[in-house]
């Protein structure tokens, strides 16, 4: 929680405001939240009020959210222009409480999302969505599924508790197997990745690519744009403790 705060505050050291005019490299904000079931605990969650009030307070301030493929295709310049002020919805691992508590804030408000699942959590985990649950949200014309790889590991602890062919073997299993499973369980085209923990590095970056992924998504508080390599776009991620401070640098 401190590494987390203390990006936002250098952020907001660095940055006086987030420019959305030049439509050569529009800065696109993508936030991730993750779960919003108030029963579960967890650093990384958020009421489901503070999950409405946050979106109705990006529309009111001007946002225009937009489907995440469609600021891929802005980033890799195969799209000339956004609405203004666009941003980006995503929901990273797979929690139940995307269906019981998202869903229907988005569908409310007529919002896209993207979903970076890890497979191995889906009908399988407490709190998690079932696979039944995830092709409702599929079938809807506002959710997209993607890849959060196999099963969420920490690259950097696995490198170093693994054999050099052990850790090129998990690799190909959470980078190959997550978009194959996805793929042929909800009949999609799978090309987008968010890394576990935020954590790539060259190597991971090479083998995504192989893998077929044509962009990935990091945790860096910092808005998405042509400058960054596309496998390192940034995402702010929203935790109940720094939502405000980081609505602050959003919204600046």
């Amino acid at each position: 929680m401190r590494f987390i705060y203390f990006f936002i505050v250098v952020l907001a050291m660095m940055s006086s405001h987030i420019s959305f005019a030049d439509n050569n490299n529009l800065n696109i904000p993508i936030i991730l939240y993750h779960n919003l079931n108030p029963t579960v605990p967890g650093s990384m969650n958020i009421t489901p009020q503070k999950f409405e009030a946050n979106l109705k307070r990006l529309k009111d301030n001007g946002f225009t959210f937009i489907p995440l493929k469609e600021a891929v295709e802005y980033l890799q310049g195969k799209r000339t222009s956004l609405p203004p002020k666009p941003i980006v919805l995503t929901a990273d691992d797979g929690w139940e409480s995307v269906y019981t508590y998202m869903f229907p804030v988005i569908k409310k408000l007529n919002i896209p999302i993207t979903l970076f699942i890890y497979p191995e959590s889906i009908s399988s985990r407490k709190h998690f969505l079932t696979w039944d649950q995830l092709k409702e949200l599929k079938n809807s014309a506002l959710v997209d599924i993607q890849s959060h790889t196999y099963s969420h590991p920490n690259f950097k602890v696995a490198k170093r508790k693994l054999s050099p062919a052990a850790y090129e073997q998990l690799i190909h299993k959470e980078l190959f197997t997550s978009k194959q499973i996805l793929e042929e369980k909800m009949g999609i085209k799978v090309t987008l990745l968010a890394w576990p923990f935020g954590i790539y590095n060259d190597y991971l970056e090479n083998e995504a690519k192989k893998a077929g992924y044509v962009m990935a998504f990091t945790i860096g508080y910092r808005t998405a744009n042509r400058s960054f390599k596309s496998m390192e776009q940034p995402r702010f991620m929203i935790v109940d403790a720094l939502a405000d401070q980081t609505f602050k640098i959003i919204l600046k």
